[in-house]
């Protein structure tokens, strides 16, 4: 192979993803365990080179030809020292310096940053925000978070938490509470976190629904694909959670047009898969607001890069500096 390839690992609450990536974009091979939760930190980061080395082997390929390892990550990251201040999916990783600790496992520059920036610059570089030199990448998915980029680069702020738009406050008076503590985070009420909550709400408040039936039904299992699976059959409870949702992940898309007026708002993650009803009901809830404030034309777009963009936006982390 003519050019040097780029590693990117994904490190999620429920998954960790590792894979090869050309400079392009193109995923090459990748691999996925589920099994890491159950590890220290350190037994990760001996996971994470076990199967970069597998993936290496089996693609005929040795470490001197990789360009770069990026790794996104779940968490509050200090970015410039490469350290992990919190993570609450995962336990052992407070203060843990995942940078420092991956380079001494790698010849080649490793590069770690939140999993939404690494989304974010991916998309960028390969999906929806290519062409654009300023725009913001917006997560909803289990979770609620944005990577933001100015003048071609991370924005990051001075620690580098900058982008968790998920801990906005969308509504104050809400009795749902944010895995932060405070009530009426935008993740309280229009995340995949939110949706247990919110269809007990729905329930308790008299609407009926043949998914949740039952005196003991478990609310715990409410997933963004049993909304899903209700929204396609006309079900008027997962319409009226899909509307509440849409509804606030506009306010979210406005606050952020109003802060930092980019020429691009991309959306993506898990509960996109709600499909033209979810993303048409942020739209209109961001024109409903904006009115005449918006004076040049602002894209609102679907996220491009799909399934792998985890790993394929965290391999593109070691181009921002290219």
């Amino acid at each position: 192979m003519g050019e040097k390839v780029l590693c990117g690992v994904d490190i999620g609450g429920t998954k960790l993803s590792v894979g090869l990536v050309t400079p392009g974009g193109r995923l090459i091979d990748s691999t996925t365990t589920r099994d890491h939760v159950r590890k220290t930190p350190e037994e990760i980061v001996a996971q994470i080179e076990s199967f970069v080395r597998k993936l290496l082997d089996r693609n005929r390929l040795s470490e001197a030809d990789i360009g770069g390892v990026g790794v996104g990550t779940a968490g509050h990251l200090r970015y410039r020292d490469g350290v992990l201040i919190t993570m609450s999916n995962l336990k052992g990783f407070r203060d843990f310096p995942i940078r420092d600790r991956l380079q001494s496992c790698f010849t080649a520059p490793v590069y770690v940053d939140n999993d939404a920036n690494a989304q974010a610059f991916g998309e960028f570089k390969y999906g929806a925000g290519t062409g654009f030199s300023d725009m913001v990448f917006i997560t909803v998915s289990t979770q609620i978070g944005a990577g933001i980029i100015l003048d071609s680069r991370l924005f990051r702020g001075m620690t580098g938490t900058a982008g968790e738009i998920g801990h906005t406050i969308v509504e104050p008076g809400s009795d749902l509470i944010c895995p932060c503590g405070n009530a009426g985070c935008l993740i309280a009420v229009a995340s995949g976190v939110a949706l247990p909550a919110s269809a007990r709400k729905k329930v308790e408040s008299g609407m009926s629904s043949p998914l949740f039936a039952g005196k003991n039904f478990d609310f715990s299992a409410v997933t963004g694909e049993l909304i899903k699976q209700g929204l396609e059959t006309g079900d008027e409870l997962c319409v009226s959670i899909v509307d509440d949702f849409a509804r606030y992940i506009g306010i979210g898309v406005y606050n952020v047009f109003q802060i930092f007026n980019p020429r691009a708002i991309v959306l993506g993650g898990g509960l996109l898969s709600w499909g033209d009803v979810f993303f048409d009901g942020i739209t209109t809830r961001f024109k409903s607001l904006a009115r005449e404030m918006v004076f040049d034309d602002v894209a609102i777009v679907r996220a491009k890069i799909g399934p792998h963009s985890g790993v394929i936006g965290a391999a593109s982390l070691a181009l921002e500096e290219a």
